[in-house]
């Protein structure tokens, strides 16, 4: 059986890696994680449609498909922009990732947390909830109003996982921006406010006690092999303790297309690693 990896999903809230055909492999925080790469990586397809073609897809690319089967699945998206027709509700929410960056999104209300999960949000709150359009307008006000983004790049989300205040003070940033969206005029015209009430997903995450983080794996290679004990799991990434004691990111977005199989006892972590950069400040850096 060939096992081509998806990347990292988190249904019902707990982390497990996809792979083509639908099955899913759930992690269990403390398991040694041990596999290699194998062959070359191609585009896993988009929408449940294979890549018709296979096509082989750059290593290092997070994105980890075809041109083709990337506008396929842009084509019908909220986060691009290209769906005005979605009747179900939506909610727009305030997502902290580390001090000083916060955002502000919107996201299916069926979907629940998941979408925060997804993104490694470590604390959020609601903001209100309403139709599609009126939820857009409302982040792209508030996006203005308070200051923040609606996007936060991953290279600064990882690193300050490892660095984190309380929870306290975190609920505390989002509770004073939550204050403050309340006060900008004309949203709360088209949308249900939501009081605040933090969510922090610290525990779901298994963030506490993180050790300082090495490096980030850069990509994967052919007979690669990525070994070590899992410490915990935020949006896409699995921060990893290799065997020589460095803690280490893997951004599952990269193992998107690759075959994989188990490696061997005592094989060593043997795919290219870019060292982590010192975190600095806590003013909205590092956004895109």
């Amino acid at each position: 059986m060939e096992w081509r990896c998806r990347g990292l999903g988190w249904a019902g809230g707990v982390p497990g890696l996809r792979w083509r055909g639908g099955r899913v492999s759930a992690l269990r925080y403390g398991q040694e994680l041990s596999f290699r790469a194998v062959g070359v990586r191609r585009c896993p397809g988009a929408r449940g449609n294979p890549c018709p073609v296979e096509a082989v897809v750059p290593g290092r690319a997070t994105g980890g498909r075809c041109p083709e089967c990337a506008r396929l699945d842009r084509a019908r998206s909220v986060a691009a922009d290209t769906v005005a027709d979605d009747p179900q509700p939506y909610r727009v929410y305030l997502a902290w990732f580390g001090p000083g960056m916060t955002k502000v999104g919107i996201t299916a209300e069926a979907r629940g947390e998941a979408r925060l999960l997804e993104q490694g949000a470590v604390t959020f709150s609601w903001l209100g909830r309403g139709p599609l359009m009126a939820a857009r307008r409302t982040e792209e006000v508030l996006r203005q109003a308070l200051g923040v983004p609606d996007r936060v790049a991953y290279e600064r989300k990882r690193a300050v996982r490892h660095v984190l205040p309380p929870a306290g003070e975190r609920a505390g940033e989002v509770g004073e921006l939550h204050r403050r969206a309340g006060g900008v005029g004309g949203w709360t015209e088209t949308l249900e406010p939501l009081g605040f009430a933090a969510r922090d997903h610290a525990g779901a995450f298994h963030l506490d006690g993180l050790p300082p983080l090495a490096g980030t794996v850069a990509e994967l290679v052919d007979g690669g092999v990525v070994t070590g004990r899992l410490l915990a799991a935020a949006g896409p990434d699995l921060h990893l303790l290799a065997p020589d004691g460095r803690c280490l990111a893997l951004d599952t977005r990269v193992m998107g297309g690759w075959v994989l199989e188990a490696a061997g006892a005592g094989e060593g972590f043997s795919v290219p690693v870019t060292a982590a950069a010192p975190v600095v400040g806590s003013a909205q850096e590092g956004l895109f």
